[in-house]
């Protein structure tokens, strides 16, 4: 049997013969192959008169590799012409030096509430891409809409090389007073501006309620919030960064020193013993509307799964590439591409379960969600499911994508 080539229209590429498979292929230049050049977000001032809002979030990798997030509500008022945008937060404060994980790729798919949360209708997703900025622009109906975050897992992953060295946080002066080190009240500010959500410099009860459950799983309640306001620097009824601050100072000072539960809640925000951010991603959304004051709040912190997994296939079934498996009509493998990331979904229409083997071996400096060349995924009966995602490992070089799916059972 001679397998299929997705994506590519012409196909200068040599056929293989793969009993049972499909091959997908792809190089990254459109020239080549004819893809119209991608559509280049506009980040020309514009927009600007618009009436805009903002939040922050953050992308935390679980132990298991499982990526969580804040997910968000936006109301528009009346209908009107939108501009959405989703960037990773540099929070570096050196010229020319940017955060490192600048290079995390993100998303933004936006979903219509129908009556209820249970019915959320996806709208679109950002698309349009400028450098590290990813955004879309359009038209939206009055109503309420789910923003959920995403990024494909390629490059915020689990790091192999360990870290020895263990940061100090606290020290004693001569008279055996407890302070926070210059290195950790450093971090500690960072994990501050990551946490308040809506830029203020203040952090409410909402916003610090998020970092509770992300650091402890429990919540702040309004008693426990009332003695802390009495006792640490607020202002308009929340908590000042030196406030928040002098928490954590307590906090070591109840541990009589003893940084354990510090390094627990450095872990949680995604700090390593070295006090580097490498298991997260702040990120930054900004909404202008041009007839409309838009309004957006954080609602939850969830994994990137359930509700995001529905709309990822949906958006590659409606916009990708869709190829049958050879030989198997009721498998279809449908695969969304751009000059940024591959997304390839797996839709199985029979009724029964069905294996697929997964096998990028020939691929050119490419990387995937799963970290692994060669992997198997089980696809139930009359379901679709993300089968990976792919980028460049480096984005200043060729990459070919080059994949051999094929049927176990």
């Amino acid at each position: 049997l001679v397998p299929q080539l997705n994506f590519i229209k012409p196909c200068p590429v040599n056929l293989w013969h793969c009993p049972r498979g499909s091959i997908s292929t792809l190089k990254n230049s459109s020239e080549i192959f004819g893809f119209p050049k991608w559509h280049k977000l506009c980040l020309l001032p514009v927009y600007q008169d618009w009436q805009h809002m903002q939040s922050k979030g953050c992308f935390f990798l679980e132990e298991d590799g499982e990526i969580i997030s804040h997910q968000y509500r936006m109301q528009i008022a009346q209908r009107s012409m939108v501009y959405l945008t989703i960037k990773p937060l540099n929070l570096s404060q050196v010229e020319g030096k940017p955060s490192p994980w600048l290079c995390v790729d993100t998303a933004l798919y936006i979903l219509k509430e129908n009556e209820s949360q249970a019915n959320l209708q996806l709208v679109c997703f950002t698309e349009l891409r400028n450098r590290e900025v990813f955004g879309w622009t359009g038209e939206l109906g009055p109503g309420i809409y789910w923003l959920i975050p995403s990024t494909t897992g390629c490059r915020l992953r689990k790091k192999i090389k360990p870290v020895t060295d263990e940061a100090q946080l606290v020290y004693r002066d001569e008279t055996g007073e407890l302070f926070l080190t210059k290195e950790f009240k450093s971090t500690l500010s960072d994990i501050f501006e990551v946490i308040d959500l809506d830029g203020n410099g203040l952090l409410s009860l909402e916003e610090y309620n998020f970092f509770e459950l992300r650091t402890s799983g429990e919540k702040c309640d309004e008693d426990a919030w009332a003695v802390c306001r009495e006792n640490f620097d607020t202002k308009m009824n929340e908590l000042t960064r030196q406030g928040f601050m002098d928490l954590n100072l307590m906090e070591a000072n109840d541990r009589e020193g003893d940084p354990c539960d510090l390094w627990v809640t450095l872990h949680s925000m995604g700090y390593n013993k070295a006090l580097e951010l490498t298991e997260a991603c702040p990120f930054v959304i900004d909404i202008y509307a041009e007839k409309c004051k838009p309004k957006i709040k954080a609602v939850h912190m969830e994994a990137c799964s359930g509700q995001l997994e529905k709309a990822i296939c949906k958006s590659v079934l409606s916009n990708g590439d869709a190829k049958v498996m050879d030989g198997y009509e009721n498998i279809i493998v449908h695969t969304y591409s751009c000059d940024t990331w591959i997304t390839s979904v797996i839709e199985n229409k029979s009724d029964e379960k069905v294996i697929i083997h997964i096998n990028n071996e020939l691929s050119k400096n490419c990387i995937n969600n799963r970290g692994l060349n060669i992997f198997a995924v089980e696809v139930g009966p009359k379901s679709t499911m993300v089968c990976q995602h792919v980028m460049p490992l480096n984005e200043q070089q060729e990459w070919i994508y080059y994949c051999i799916y094929s049927l176990i059972s």
